[in-house]
């Protein structure tokens, strides 16, 4: 077995190890090393994901009017989505022959430019042109990296989720509004890392608990407001004196739930079954290093987020569903085998360096294909032609330095500030442009706002369908947006007050609620009592709290001893 290396990314130039295992799965997909650190090529992915960005632009086939995640003055080949589905336009006729003279990726970035792209990565959907990477989806508006859900609006990353608003990170939940890394959730607003709550408003760190308001590390309670029981009498008095339908009175309440939330003791990670694991929000899961949100037959993974049912692979955002051995890859898989450096493809056996192709196997270089097989550069070749095609095009890529490493940045079809890279690795336009990334700057809008968010009522009682007129002035960013009829209903049901804020800031809000994906070696901060007595517990852990962040974080051990 070979034995560790640390070595320097050539693109931050900090070091990073390479353990054993990781050169046997590198030696296993027949891949060199990476030169790029865990972090760079996690930036690196996620500058080809547009989950967010929104474009107005025209079919190039059928010439009507569509909404992408492709800017009109992309230079990229746009088509309605259910168009690029259909048998009426063929992939392969837009194929290159390879040309040894060229770099791969300047070859690829040509291809990119020629084949045509949907408007937008969802599969079956109704009702949801405003969405990005989402499947299984009805009545979805501004919804992304999602699957399974119905009459959803302003949601990222949900699964089986339904009539609910302003979400990030919801599984199984209906009824629920501006929650955050949640699991069976109903009726429940303003919650976050909580899990079977019913009822429940401004929540954290809950579990089985219903009439709860302002509470944390509760274990199966009612009607608890701020961690105090009341009877239910009291409780629903309480609530009504507190009326959340005034922004006023809303906004005191989030900002007391904010020091609550700080002021309560914390687990290192969320691992639920899952053995010999580290990262965070894991379940089901074995023998996963510096993964986090993942769930369901998780297997020998690495350096993998927002995934389910993977094994054996490294570097993946979004992938699995009955798939092995992935390699730097986003939104790939479903019942998949050798996926490595691509982007949406689905279904597939030995795919690499393609992009949003699906059903195909042995690719090399193709972008759109379905049902395709011995391919280069969406080219048809014979079994006999590819194999030998395919090592001349590795071994040239190899001396070129580009083998083994993802589409570069510079090719993205996106400017960095309009891909999922920028949320978690932001950087300035002077940044992104100097490291030659594209950069989109906003575009100005065709409306006029007719209100500034801090003139509109105050209560929720004092608004009625008219506001579905008015083109709101962002009190953050400046940027307008619209009250759609759903959201109001909503609104007005459970009585909350309007936001303030346009979809993007309160997406940004919630964003940042989650820890960076980034593991820090820590020890236990509980200094006396459960099983180490008078002395300070000695149990270390990898966290996502950095050491330099206020809150106080327990191991597993001692939290359970204080909470459950």
């Amino acid at each position: 077995m070979q034995n560790p290396e640390t070595r320097q990314c050539q693109n931050c130039q900090a070091s990073f190890t390479i353990t054993p295992d990781d050169f046997g799965f590198y030696e296993k997909i027949a891949v060199p090393a990476p030169t790029f650190c865990p972090e760079c090529r996690f930036q690196r992915r996620l500058s080809w994901r547009n989950e967010r960005t929104l474009h107005r632009t025209i079919c190039a086939a059928t010439k009507k009017p569509i909404i992408s995640g492709f800017a009109p003055d992309s230079g990229y080949v746009v088509y309605d989505r259910d168009y690029w589905w259909s048998d009426a336009w063929d992939p392969l006729s837009f194929g290159l022959e390879y040309d040894s003279a060229k770099s791969f990726f300047q070859q690829y970035d040509e291809l990119m430019r020629r084949v045509p792209h949907p408007a937008v990565f969802n599969a079956r959907t109704t009702n949801c042109d405003y969405t990005q990477y989402t499947g299984e989806f009805k009545d979805g508006y501004l919804v992304s990296a999602s699957w399974e859900g119905e009459n959803v609006a302003y949601g990222a990353r949900v699964q089986s989720v339904k009539d609910s608003l302003d979400l990030y990170i919801l599984v199984d939940g209906s009824l629920c509004y501006d929650v955050v890394s949640c699991f069976k959730m109903y009726s429940s607003m303003f919650s976050e890392k909580s899990e079977n709550c019913t009822n429940c408003q401004f929540v954290y760190a809950c579990k089985g608990c219903n009439d709860c308001f302002g509470c944390t590390n509760l274990r199966n309670k009612s009607y608890h407001i701020f961690n105090q029981p009341y009877s239910k009498e009291e409780y629903k008095k309480k609530l009504e004196e507190m009326d959340l339908g005034s922004f006023k009175n809303l906004e005191a309440a989030r900002k007391k739930f904010t020091e609550l939330k700080l002021a309560a003791i914390r687990k290192y990670a969320n691992l639920i079954n899952a053995p010999e694991c580290t990262g965070d929000d894991l379940t089901n899961s074995v023998n996963c290093k510096s993964c986090f949100v993942a769930t369901n037959d998780m297997r020998n993974c690495k350096y993998v987020a927002n995934s389910t049912e993977a094994k054996d692979s490294y570097d993946g955002y979004g992938i699995g569903a009955a798939a092995e051995m992935m390699y730097e890859a986003f939104d790939s898989g479903v019942q998949a085998s050798r996926l490595c450096f691509v982007a949406t493809v689905y279904g597939g056996v030995n795919i690499f360096y393609s992009y949003n192709c699906h059903g195909c196997q042995n690719l090399f270089g193709c972008v759109g294909l379905r049902g395709k097989q011995y391919c280069i550069f969406n080219k048809q070749y014979t079994k006999e032609e590819f194999e030998s095609l395919r090592a001349k095009i590795v071994e040239q890529m190899t001396r070129a330095g580009e083998y083994g490493e993802f589409f570069p940045t510079a090719i993205s079809p996106f400017g960095y500030n309009e891909t999922v890279a920028n949320d978690y690795l932001p950087l300035t336009k002077e940044q992104a442009t100097t490291k030659g990334y594209k950069w989109r700057d906003r575009e100005a809008s065709e409306h006029q706002p007719t209100v500034k968010a801090e003139n509109l009522p105050d209560h929720i009682k004092d608004i009625d369908d008219n506001i579905l007129k008015e083109i709101i002035e962002c009190a953050s960013c400046h940027r307008i947006y619209r009250i759609i009829k759903r959201e109001l209903d909503f609104l007005k049901r459970f009585n909350i007050a309007l936001p303030r804020k346009c979809f993007e800031c309160r997406h940004q809000d919630r964003f940042h609620q989650v820890n960076f994906p980034r593991l820090h070696h820590r020890q236990c901060m509980c200094k006396t009592g459960h099983a180490h007595s008078d002395q300070p517990c000695p149990n270390e852990f990898e966290t996502t709290y950095a050491p330099a962040r206020p809150e106080t974080i327990y191991c597993e051990q001692c939290y359970n001893a204080e909470v459950v």
